[in-house]
């Protein structure tokens, strides 16, 4: 049986395990978190609901054996975002409790991949991969896979056509530096930037680049609205997971350690990547133009100064 453990039982965590419990990505889903009561109240809340959702074993506890075993260990835990705060300011307390926590969650799962929710995500999953020890396709983050969600959702509402149609990436930092890779973005196969439809304006560098201003923002106006981003997350979340558990192979813009893509490596930043059973099975080195290209280099020193800073 398929064990998802999840970190964490706050805003994230908890949407996390009420999509994936929905979804019905694994029979077994762990919450710990370390407010007791917290954790008991959103179990028994996930429980309760069980007769309208594929069949699932929900446990959680304040004891992080509740881990044990896991297939997949999904870390939500840390310090949250605050209004007016960015990603990059959270690093310093979230990669100290990746120091401690980390090695003792390999050590109740010791064949479970590390999945890295934590923001800033880039930064926390290099300290997850060095305080792991793991292979560096084990360990991995939510990346880009929500900001790709947004961008697509945006980019379907401009030209009124059906998101799921459209094929379109965030890569980079999971933050104010990351690059929309328009060169590559297409809808029905059709390129972005030569898409034409009677009454929908052309998206040209003006509403690209507003495009972009939105995604890079949306997490702020929904803080400052509702206090945590949590419901597209925890969607996104779970559909990596299914991508996981059911060994999908499908390309997802997660962040991961880059070595040698487009001339970078140790650093993790996130590019379309094929993933599967084994985790990253391959990152792809997706066409850039110039521009996409400087972008995606200046989004690596970002996070790598960060990182610096923090001695990893």
């Amino acid at each position: 049986m398929s064990k998802v453990a999840i970190v964490g039982a706050g805003a994230v965590g908890t949407a996390i395990a009420y999509a994936a419990q929905i979804r019905g990505v694994c029979r077994q889903i762990a919450l710990f978190d370390l407010n007791a009561q917290k954790v008991r109240a959103e179990t028994l809340d996930l429980n309760h609901g069980m007769q309208f959702t594929p069949m699932a074993e929900i446990t959680g506890s304040d004891d992080l054996a509740v881990c044990t075993g896991a297939d997949v260990v999904v870390i939500t835990a840390g310090a949250k975002q605050h209004p007016g705060q960015s990603r990059l300011d959270l690093a310093a307390a979230n990669v100290a409790m990746c120091r401690e926590l980390v090695p003792a969650l390999v050590a109740l799962a010791p064949d479970a991949l590390l999945v890295v929710v934590t923001n800033p995500v880039d930064v926390v999953t290099m300290a997850a991969l060095e305080f792991s020890e793991l292979p560096a396709h084990r360990v991995f983050g939510s990346g880009t896979v929500l900001d790709s969600s947004r961008l697509r959702f945006l980019i379907a509402e401009h030209t009124r056509v059906a998101v799921q149609n459209v094929h379109a990436y965030i890569a980079g930092e999971h933050g104010d530096s990351e690059v929309p890779l328009w060169s590559t973005a297409t809808i029905g196969g059709v390129p972005v930037e030569d898409w034409e439809s009677e009454g929908v304006g052309r998206l040209d560098a003006e509403a690209r680049a507003r495009i972009h201003e939105r995604v890079v923002t949306a997490a702020y106006e929904i803080i400052a609205g509702k206090g945590a981003t949590s419901l597209a997350i925890g969607l996104s979340v779970s559909r990596v997971l299914q991508a996981v558990l059911h060994d999908e192979h499908r390309v997802l813009p997660v962040t991961s350690r880059l070595d040698g893509i487009h001339g970078l490596s140790g650093v993790c930043l996130s590019m379309p990547s094929v993933v599967g059973r084994s985790g990253v099975e391959r990152v792809l080195a997706t066409p850039l133009d110039a521009d996409e290209r400087t972008r995606l280099a200046a989004s690596a020193d970002a996070v790598r100064s960060t990182a610096r800073s923090l001695g990893l």
